[in-house]
């Protein structure tokens, strides 16, 4: 009886073997169908594998179970490919011109809105350009705060992606945005220990490209 059930095993995985090499023919339902097959031969391989008493009986499982992972991970691959080209296939293509455009005049926008600080400070206080630049960060941080805390900043996102992310604007938003989601939580374990965490990469990964650049002009100057 167990000559009997190896036999049918071995046949088992020879006939499938047959099938997988016409991989390329089948569709969707037939390699779901197999990987079930195969999932139900693997732990019944398994079974058979944890009750042999013979070490040269657990091998001869072991490698069964061995060429049925081979023949899943081949089905598998086949399967994931046939599932993203569904996926390429549904997927609306984005606009790439039109969301490059937007993000230009929207990033733009902001950076010449404040360019236009930095000028009417210099003007009407008589201020040099490193002492107006600070006051357009400090203004252009309150209002994207204030946009981000009424709705308003999530809407100019949403036309100009990446282009409302220019730093400090981008910035202000994230923080802004993690104080409001967490807030719920309190003050300490909410707000406290959560408002940095969109914004903390940023923080983590701009300080040390500072270090960095700064050690190379050291070293060079």
């Amino acid at each position: 009886m167990e000559q009997e059930q190896k036999q049918a095993l071995e046949q088992a995985m020879q006939s499938r073997e047959k099938r997988i090499r016409n991989l390329k023919e089948m569709d969707a339902t037939e390699l779901e169908s197999i990987l079930i097959e195969l999932r139900e031969e693997h732990q019944h391989l398994v079974s058979l594998e944890a009750d042999c008493a013979d070490a040269a009986e657990a091998g001869y499982y072991r490698q069964l179970i061995k060429q049925n992972q081979n023949q899943s991970t081949l089905v598998q691959k086949k399967r994931d490919k046939i599932y993203q080209k569904q996926i390429k296939t549904v997927t609306p293509k984005a606009p790439l011109m039109k969301n490059i455009g937007r993000a230009f005049l929207v990033g733009g926008l902001i950076c010449a809105f404040g360019q236009l600080i930095i000028n009417s400070v210099m003007l009407q206080y008589g201020l040099d350009f490193k002492e107006a630049a600070p006051f357009a960060s400090i203004t252009i941080v309150i209002i994207a705060s204030l946009l981000t805390g009424i709705g308003v900043y999530d809407e100019i996102g949403r036309y100009g992606g990446a282009g409302s992310m220019v730093p400090i604007s981008g910035f202000a938003n994230s923080v802004v945005s993690a104080a409001l989601e967490f807030k719920r939580e309190g003050m300490i374990y909410g707000i406290g220990a959560k408002i940095f965490q969109i914004a903390g990469p940023v923080i983590l990964y701009g300080t040390l490209a500072s270090v960095i650049i700064g050690l190379i002009y050291y070293v060079m100057g």
